[in-house]
């Protein structure tokens, strides 16, 4: 991913501005402004890097004459001990930067790690494993890359990428079959080309969804193992097929060995352990 965007531009003020307003005066009362330093990205425990590129977009941003040498690219195991980069640049840049760096890092690869660990034990499966919208605020964009780079897939990005009819919209629209129909209509009046996905409750909501034109992949929510092998019998591949609601690092193997196309976790981002990351001066 190019993070020289402007949705990553407008971040990264919005971040700083939250962090320094009107000015780092730690780094002001004792640092010349003038003064350069060197700093190194310390990873301090196992994993998968993600955020290398970024890390880089925001000191630059600080100091725009920064220099790298770089050792590891997002998508890499790293050990602890190992080091990511070292940092050439103004000592007030990496010290105005280094939490943000950090933050974003630390996520991002804790992230990334949990989804590559996931990942590596449906391997055997044909499943893919999906993220959800349970992602921080401001931050989607990039928790959701750095899913891909733990070798999962991303669902939706939001409300205006994909139509997905949960049992809400289902409920408040009267019902499955009126709530696609008044969906495909709606799709073709304005002339949007998106997907769409029911979620359902019940194998008589799977069998209602069956029968209803315009239906893209069904969403089989709590539904056990065994009643996916019922549902998929009974579906036989008119549609693509999600196991969702309570699926777990527990019974994850279970579920993929159904044959499901996709199961989709909430943990994947919004219960994940950052993964340990420094960034230390080099004297």
């Amino acid at each position: 991913m190019d993070f020289n965007n402007p949705e990553t531009k407008e971040f990264i003020i919005r971040s700083l501005e939250e962090d320094i307003k009107d000015g780092d005066h730690s780094s002001l009362s004792c640092i010349s402004p003038l003064a350069k330093g060197k700093a190194k990205l310390l990873f301090k425990e196992d994993g998968v890097v993600a955020g290398m590129e970024l890390a880089k977009v925001i000191l630059r941003h600080l100091d725009s004459k920064v220099e790298f040498e770089e050792f590891k690219k997002d998508g890499d195991e790293v050990k602890s001990g190992e080091i990511g980069m070292y940092v050439s640049a103004k000592v007030h840049a990496i010290l105005a930067g280094e939490r943000l760096l950090l933050n974003c890092m630390q996520r991002m690869s804790g992230i990334a790690s949990k989804t590559a660990s996931l990942v590596e034990m449906i391997k055997h499966t044909n499943a893919r494993l999906l993220d959800t919208r349970k992602t921080t605020p401001g931050m989607r964009f990039l928790e959701k890359y750095a899913v891909r780079v733990g070798g999962g897939v991303n669902h939706r990005t939001g409300l205006y990428d994909m139509i997905m009819l949960k049992d809400n919209h289902n409920d408040y629209a009267g019902g499955i079959t009126k709530a696609v129909s008044a969906t495909r209509d709606y799709l073709n009046e304005k002339g949007l080309p998106l997907k769409v996905e029911v979620e359902t409750r019940s194998m008589e909501e799977v069998r209602e969804t069956l029968n209803c034109e315009g239906v893209d992949r069904i969403m089989l929510d709590n539904f056990s193992p065994d009643e996916i092998r019922v549902a998929l019998a009974e579906i036989h591949g008119k549609v693509e097929t999600e196991a969702s609601g309570g699926i777990t690092e527990k019974n994850l193997v279970a579920y993929a060995e159904t044959g499901v196309d996709f199961i989709s976790m909430g943990a994947l981002t919004h219960s994940v352990k950052s993964l340990d990351i420094s960034l230390k001066q080099i004297k």
